[in-house]
């Protein structure tokens, strides 16, 4: 037969601050939980029915029904924990470091918490309480594009020169292309997750109907995008394309184009002295980031393209413009402050960062 929880009991007093917790609005989250958990005991419910309404586990009410038996108020607090384990000491972490700049052991790629507990025959919490300590983690990765162009402070220096702060009078202009872009339909809808979570859901089977290229200029001042659908992606398509864009633009005004090194943006001599007041700037190798007609075609993918069902070329176009129409009612400049990364910390120790 199971024991039956122990009956508690509160002042007054107790009562009106426990209240206080629950209902304040600057109180922590976890700290309400565990006022309302013994509100609810000393309205003598039972264990099993409070942790079924509130939607957590049945050791958890036992455990703050206890806590405010023993200490009253104060148990509600999280008791004082020490972040790192005194009887390993510096010792342990220093292993650690060191360990880390090894070659991981045979038959794995990296280190993990287990692989450095049983390296080092010291406790799985002990390395991960350090790790957390540091800051390390190990399973996480970032990665990204350095530059090996010679000249790559001139050409970002130009380019960014012309963000910050652009001839008088002139149009500046990202232009690039995002080629192959799929028209795939599937079946999606949401689905209820073994954790009860509800997400988006996808069949793993689709057809393909076909892919896009779409040419897209950005407006820097403005934020402002024209966009062009073609089914190539040919120089004469890229000539074409910039042709429209500088519809209704004067001759006698200076227009700047910033282009990556693509193949077909470069060798247009001959248009380009069709169009005296049209001046190309390129990116460095490797850095077309620094475009930042890359950061609209980032939103676009996000929000218009990422788990969307198309069942033609036709439909994947009405997207695209639909999503231009909707995103001109609020277009707005970008505001260059990209951060800067040193290509030397992919050398660094681990032990030279952290230490």
């Amino acid at each position: 037969m199971p024991r039956k929880a122990a009956k508690i009991e509160a002042s007054l007093d107790e009562r009106k601050q426990l209240e206080r917790l629950v209902n304040g609005r600057v109180v922590l989250k976890q700290l309400a939980q565990r006022a309302q958990i013994v509100l609810d005991c000393l309205a003598n419910k039972e264990n099993r029915d409070i942790a079924k309404e509130r939607n957590i586990c049945e050791q958890t009410v036992a455990k703050w029904r206890n806590r405010f038996s023993e200490k009253r108020l104060s148990g509600l607090q999280d008791a004082p924990r020490s972040r790192l384990p005194k009887k390993y000491g510096k010792t342990l972490r220093e292993n650690i470091l060191k360990t880390l700049e090894l070659p991981p052991p045979k038959g794995l790629s990296c280190w993990d918490g287990g692989s450095l507990a049983r390296v080092l025959q010291v406790p799985k919490h002990a390395v991960w309480g350090v790790l957390r300590y540091e800051g390390i983690q190990l399973q996480r990765k970032r990665s990204w594009c350095v530059s090996t162009d010679k000249q790559f402070a001139a050409k970002s220096a130009d380019v960014i020169g012309l963000y910050l702060n652009p001839p008088e009078n002139a149009l500046v202009i990202c232009v690039d292309e995002k080629p192959s872009i799929q028209a795939l339909e599937r079946s999606r809808g949401y689905v209820e997750t073994s954790s009860g979570k509800i997400v988006q859901g996808l069949r793993s089977t689709y057809k393909r109907h076909g892919t896009l290229n779409l040419f897209a200029a950005l407006n820097v001042a403005t934020g402002a995008v024209k966009s062009k659908t073609t089914d190539e992606k040919k120089r004469k398509d890229f000539q074409s394309f910039l042709e429209e864009v500088l519809v209704g633009v004067p001759n006698d005004r200076e227009v700047h184009i910033i282009l990556d090194n693509y193949c077909t943006h470069k060798r247009n001599e001959k248009w380009q002295e069709k169009h005296l007041n049209v001046f190309f700037h390129f990116t460095p190798t490797s850095a077309s980031w620094l475009n930042q007609v890359e950061i609209w075609f980032g939103i676009l993918a996000r929000k218009a393209l990422r788990g969307a069902s198309f069942d033609s070329t036709e439909s994947l176009r009405k997207a695209i413009e639909d999503f231009i129409t909707v995103y001109h009612e609020n277009a707005k400049p970008f505001i260059w402050k990209k951060r800067e990364v040193r290509g030397s910390q992919l050398r660094n120790t681990l032990t030279n960062l952290i230490n």
